[in-house]
């Protein structure tokens, strides 16, 4: 429950259109829902304007549906992310209304939620749009519209060059790169919006899964650059999300 639909049923209560009945057992799970192997935070939007998540990867699916089953009668978004194909498809029998997003490994209800500022999701290489796909969908089922910039890495600056006034103009830019992660660094000294880096596991071995690319983004030279966990597109999107709500 939101700030909006609270406001709604006080008021309902308030007019006598409500039965007082009705508002509590509305009302009777809004701290959390306790499912036994889950206790859902139903109270985070009304807090922070932001709901839940659910993380699929490790779940079963007998949890993911119940869990769902839960949180679409809720008015709030719903984001499941690191579904298999398998989850997936669970998830849109158990929602129909939902959609699942192939490329980002996640599954989306949508509702009508506080359009906020733009955001920007730039990567190095195509290799990185799937966790950009991760940040670019959070962000955009949080209310933010998504500018979608993608293989513009450093190896051909000028293609980042060209982009740098569709970046600037955001209220903040998700980057996303593998390899060395030189790219948040060029971003950040180009732009004057926060950047949220995203170092992927894509690279040779010398690379270490990601590793290479969080420790070069951690030392950036650029002030406005803060750094998110190897692969975590969902986390990138989130905070450029909540950095565009203000």
């Amino acid at each position: 429950m939101d700030e909006t639909h609270l406001k709604k049923l006080l008021r309902g209560v308030k007019s006598g259109a409500v039965p007082v009945d009705r508002a509590v057992s509305q009302l009777k799970d809004l701290p959390f829902a306790e499912l036994g192997y889950a206790t859902l935070d139903t109270h985070r939007h009304l807090r922070s304007g932001l709901p839940e998540v659910v993380f699929g990867e490790s779940k079963t699916p007998e949890q993911l549906v119940g869990i769902l089953e839960a949180l679409r009668k809720k008015p709030s978004p719903v984001i499941v992310t690191r579904l298999s194909e398998e989850k997936a498809a669970i998830c849109l029998e158990t929602a129909p209304e939902g959609v699942h997003h192939r490329e980002a490994r996640m599954f989306v209800i949508r509702r009508k939620v506080k359009k906020l500022g733009r955001v920007a999701v730039v990567t190095a290489g195509t290799s990185d749009i799937p966790i950009a796909e991760e940040a670019a969908i959070t962000a955009e089922t949080l209310g933010a519209p998504v500018s979608r910039i993608f293989d513009v890495g450093v190896a051909g600056i000028h293609r980042l060059l060209a982009r740098r006034a569709d970046i600037a103009s955001a209220k903040a830019a998700v980057v996303v790169a593998g390899m060395e992660g030189a790219l948040a660094s060029a971003v950040g000294g180009l732009v004057g919006i926060p950047i949220v880096a995203v170092p992927t596991s894509v690279g040779y071995g010398a690379s270490f899964q990601g590793l290479a690319a969080l420790l070069g983004m951690l030392n950036s030279c650029s002030p406005n650059v803060s750094v998110v966990n190897i692969d975590n597109g969902f986390g990138a999107g989130f905070y450029a999300a909540l950095i565009a709500s203000k």
